[in-house]
């Protein structure tokens, strides 16, 4: 029996991989490659390119392999890019994500785990953000992320889906063998990283006069590693619990989204200016900054309350914010002249 892994190629999908190869799962990463790397999937894994909204392809690796479940990380995440475009936020991260859900009927897989998102909050009402926490997206990919939620719910609901969805904060960090390479690079750390690295003259910091101690964003980074284990913890409660997600699944009324919701966090926020501090004793140099205006829509504090996956046994090992950095700091050093040759070409 094979997990399959959209996305596996990817970031979180490469360490993901990782993990459920040490677990003793076999392995299939669909990736199309237009945002993965192949030298990222790690060596004991299958790479498949397809898409996630081809049947064909689908059907063809489904036949293949013994597939008994998914986790689904393939999706666009650039929240500004969403806005610019909308459709193609939707039809990738939604409309696309439909076509695997039917393929997984056809081929009787229940189990589905979602990578999903913090912005599915939008701006909160207060922090930490537990998932009981209204969902109000301020932008398409978190309108996008959602909507895939929901969709779920019902696809739970009616044909006996078991699925939970993951709502990301901040992943950071790297194992030895994979981490953070997208372009464009929109994340904090890595910026800070190429700054740190003299790949960027400077870094800006959008905004000093937001309500917090140091007047910058505060945000929760959480090791990479950490959301992987969570991944493994959630696929083995729905292979575990099968009774109780079907009697979830057949409940009367609306879908109760926040029942298979988890939120991912470390639990604890750190500022701009912490994070720029803590790069700078890490690196052994000064990085240089330059202040630039407010990004609409930033708010001053995105903090996770996971009470749910805590109780489901999970416990981030990696929670020091130095030693996240110093993880994606050694992995940069090493592998930097590879990414840099593929992102060039």
């Amino acid at each position: 029996m094979a997990i399959l892994v959209t996305g596996g190629a990817g970031y979180i999908g490469s360490v993901v991989s990782e993990a459920l190869l040490e677990d003793g799962q076999e392995v299939i990463a669909l990736d199309n490659l237009s945002h993965g790397y192949p030298d990222a999937v790690p060596a004991g894994a299958r790479l498949e390119r397809g898409d996630v909204g081809d049947a064909g392809r689908l059907d063809e690796i489904f036949r293949q392999y013994a597939i008994d479940g998914v986790i689904h990380m393939a999706a666009f995440i650039e929240v500004g890019e969403s806005v610019r475009e909308p459709t193609k936020y939707l039809e990738n991260n939604f409309a696309r994500p439909l076509t695997l859900l039917e393929a997984m009927r056809r081929h009787k897989v229940r189990d589905f785990v979602l990578s999903s998102t913090a912005a599915v909050y939008g701006l909160p009402d207060a922090t930490p953000i537990a998932e009981s926490a209204p969902t109000r997206p301020i932008n398409p990919y978190g309108s996008s992320k959602l909507m895939l939620e929901t969709a779920l719910a019902w696809q739970a609901r009616s044909q006996g889906l078991r699925y939970a969805a993951l709502r990301y904060f901040n992943a950071a960090g790297a194992t030895a063998a994979s981490g953070e390479r997208h372009v464009p690079e929109s994340h904090l750390i890595p910026l800070v990283l190429e700054t740190a690295a003299g790949e960027r003259p400077q870094l800006a910091i959008f905004g000093d006069d937001y309500d917090t101690p140091d007047g910058t964003c505060i945000r929760d980074y959480i090791h990479v590693r950490d959301l992987a284990e969570a991944h493994l913890i959630a696929l083995r409660r729905l292979r575990d619990a099968p009774d109780a997600a079907e009697s979830t699944a057949r409940e009367a009324g609306a879908p109760q989204l926040a029942t298979r919701a988890y939120n991912l966090g470390n639990g604890r926020g750190f500022s701009v200016r912490e994070v720029i501090d803590a790069a700078e004793r890490v690196c052994g140099k000064k990085i240089p900054v330059r202040l630039a205006p407010r990004r609409p829509g930033d708010p001053a504090r995105l903090v996770a309350a996971s009470d749910k996956m805590l109780a489901a046994g999970w416990r981030p090992r990696h929670t020091d914010l130095e030693e996240i950095i110093a993880s994606a700091w050694r992995w940069k050093r090493q592998h930097a002249p590879a990414a840099k040759s593929q992102v060039s070409s």
